[in-house]
């Protein structure tokens, strides 16, 4: 099927209130262009050096792209945060204190206030990034992310293990979700919103679980070589 057949196919089966972000990596702009004008608004990109060339090749097109919202998805470096800083919509992979200061130090400069989620830990894998559930409740405990005017803080983004185990999924997701009602409830309130967890292999899963957004790459643009 094309581009524009599977962004159709994927939201027909979508619940309403869930976002679908077209991940868009190592796929040219002529993809994000196909999956724009099939209605596509959210691209999530790894890298942003890949973000931004992307971004600016879309801008040089005859008719350039209206209403595109940019979401940085992969692990993120401190000293890239100022190459997206300027433009892009939600930063999902805040893993760190370090990296939450750069961020906010960096909207401050553009003047923008940066919607981010706090990615958490929750696969098996130790080479997957993220807070430690510790960790984190002591930082936010710790209060300093009060004080951090340049991000709003959204909600939670993880990864699950790579498995075809689905009860393994299932319950990662599942501690993901209370995760993210705990901190709801317990510490940031209303403005705590998304739940960023799935991709093209277990997103209808993750929906079942409680997702606010999934994150789906081949299942729209196909596999790169």
């Amino acid at each position: 099927m094309s581009i524009a057949e599977n962004i159709k196919q994927l939201r027909d089966g979508l619940p309403e209130g869930v976002t679908l972000v077209a991940v868009s990596k190592t796929h040219p702009p002529e993809a994000v262009v196909e999956a724009w004008e099939a209605g596509q608004r959210d691209f999530g990109e790894n890298r942003p050096q890949e973000m931004v060339a992307k971004r600016a090749a879309l801008a040089a097109l005859p008719e350039p792209l209206d209403g595109i919202r940019w979401h940085q998805i992969g692990h993120l470096q401190s000293n890239k945060v100022r190459l997206i800083a300027p433009f892009v919509e939600m930063i999902h992979s805040v893993d760190s204190a370090r990296l939450a200061r750069e961020i906010s130090r960096q909207a401050v400069l553009c003047g923008r206030v940066i919607d981010v989620l706090l990615e958490i830990r929750v696969a098996r894998e130790e080479s997957k990034s993220g807070w430690v559930w510790s960790e984190l409740v002591e930082w936010l405990s710790g209060g300093e992310w009060l004080g951090l005017e340049g991000i709003r803080i959204r909600g939670v983004m993880g990864i699950a293990t790579f498995t075809d185990d689905l009860e393994v999924v299932r319950g990662e997701f599942l501690q993901l979700a209370g995760w993210f009602s705990e901190l709801r409830v317990g510490v940031f309130g209303s403005q705590f919103d998304t739940l960023s967890m799935g991709m093209s292999g277990d997103f209808p899963l993750a929906v079942e679980c409680g997702a606010t957004l999934v994150r789906v790459g081949s299942a729209i643009f196909g596999f790169r070589n």
